[in-house]
């Protein structure tokens, strides 16, 4: 195996691990917020992107891109959303064939009632996925990111982190 070869399979492995960590993450994540609250990830990732946004609202092409999907897949999720009352529709001022999407009142009540489960149980699944020597490395690297203030975020429970 030449020296590219073993690049291509650091980069294969480093990917097989952040795939495993994703997997591990969304399950946990899955399980909770549908237990406690009747929530999807990916519902609960377009409540919080919508939640982020001057003015409350995003174009449907910008929430495909926060929630990782499709158009068509995006179109399904804003209707089953629209259906519970979480968001809504509106037509773009500016351009009348634009639609945004905005969270209502119900949507930003379940996002803040949500909220602190899918923090516990994200930081949950990081401590544990930190006991998997595997994945120990990729969980410090998480915690070393930069947060909104431009700090890493991490502490001194992660291996290799810096707090």
């Amino acid at each position: 195996m030449g020296i590219a070869d073993d690049a291509v399979e650091v980069r294969s492995q480093g990917w097989r691990t952040l795939a495993a960590l994703h997997g591990l993450l969304d399950a946990e994540l899955e399980r909770a917020l549908q237990r406690e609250h009747r929530l999807s990830v990916v519902e609960y990732t377009v409540l919080d992107a919508l939640s982020r946004q001057d003015g409350w609202h995003m174009r449907m092409a910008q929430l495909a891109r926060a929630a990782a999907l499709s158009s068509s897949a995006t179109t399904r999720l804003v209707n089953r959303l629209e259906d519970r009352g979480l968001i809504r529709r509106i037509l773009c001022a500016d351009d009348r064939r634009g639609i945004y999407t905005e969270l209502t009142d119900d949507g930003r009540d379940l996002l803040t009632r949500s909220r602190p489960t899918h923090d516990a149980t994200l930081e949950a699944a990081l401590d544990s996925a930190c006991a998997t020597p595997e994945l120990a490395p990729l969980v410090a690297a998480l915690h070393e990111l930069p947060t909104a203030g431009g700090r890493p975020s991490a502490t001194s429970r992660y291996p290799g982190s810096h707090g």
